[in-house]
């Protein structure tokens, strides 16, 4: 029985929030002469082109694509495919939503970084991607359409563990276009540096790490270092430390708590990591800095 799986893979499964479910697959061929109606859907859609061109008009913007594009479409977006090569258009269709297998609801939202994007005003409608035959998106997407055929058992969930990889592949995909648009829009790197700036001003007492500050701008570790040190002149995390000491320093001057306390409440988990950074950056401990304070 396919749908039958092992107690450890159903709680490998069940441990999940939200999975993404391939609601239906289709892998197709349309010649020049084939015409569809105008069409909305509650699921994301995605096209991948083998060969030929075709254009997709999705809420009334002309959207090309040829082979080895992938066109991602948001529910709820009414769209159509007009076939524009005379030999036709070979391509692969999956749509797909995500679901809680605990409850069975269903959800518009997606693995997190492949949603903290698509969700996102930057994105549109659509989303398009240019691949090349050999990308492992490519391969991924293949094999899904070969495994949902297969009723070997297993198949859930090889096809689950597809699925999710496919989902790490586009999201990666993703943050590389969406680095590169920035790339050629200085000014969108200096607003998503002050982005970053206010995120950290506002939760610098949290246990922040450079992923998670660069995660909220949608930019990988790497590249949101640069880009913040280039911007502000300091490191991202240099730039933490420093914000959490010179709250310090005005709790020590105007404040009788204990330095203990003061220290967690900027953000060390530890007093002798507080005292360490703090006389690096101020040349004295926060004691003598307090007495200091004191005598003024």
């Amino acid at each position: 029985m396919a749908d039958v799986l092992p107690a450890a893979w159903e709680s490998l499964l069940d441990s999940s929030a939200f999975v993404p479910v391939i609601v239906k697959s289709i892998e197709s061929f349309k010649d020049s002469s084939w015409s569809m109606e105008p069409n909305i859907h509650e699921h994301f859609e995605m096209v991948y082109v083998k060969v030929g061109e075709a254009v997709f008009e999705i809420e009334g913007q002309p959207v090309t694509i040829g082979a080895n594009d992938i066109l991602i479409i948001k529910p709820r977006q009414h769209h159509r495919m007009i076939v524009k090569s005379v030999r036709g258009c070979e391509h692969i269709v999956l749509s797909f939503k995500f679901e809680n297998r605990k409850r069975g609801e269903i959800s518009e939202i997606s693995a997190e970084n492949f949603l903290d994007f698509v969700k996102g005003k930057e994105s549109g409608a659509f989303i398009k991607l240019k691949v090349n035959q050999k990308n492992e998106i490519i391969q991924v997407l293949n094999r899904i359409i070969m495994e949902r055929s297969n009723e070997d058992i297993g198949n859930e969930f090889l096809n689950y563990l597809l699925v999710l990889e496919l989902f790490v592949l586009i999201s990666r995909a993703l943050k590389m276009e969406w680095e590169e648009s920035i790339r050629e829009r200085g000014t969108k790197v200096k607003e998503l540096i002050r982005v970053a700036v206010n995120y950290i001003n506002n939760n610098f007492e949290r246990d922040l790490a450079l992923t998670s500050v660069a995660k909220y701008v949608f930019l990988s570790p790497s590249y949101f270092a640069r880009a913040f040190k280039d911007e502000i002149g300091i490191s991202p995390i240099n730039y933490l430390l420093k914000v959490r000491i010179e709250t310090a320093k005005e709790m020590l001057a105007t404040t009788a708590m204990k330095i203990g306390e003061i220290a967690l409440s900027v953000g060390f988990s530890k007093q002798q990591r507080f005292n360490d950074i703090f006389r690096k950056q101020t040349g004295i401990t926060p004691s003598a800095y307090r007495k200091r304070s004191g005598d003024r």
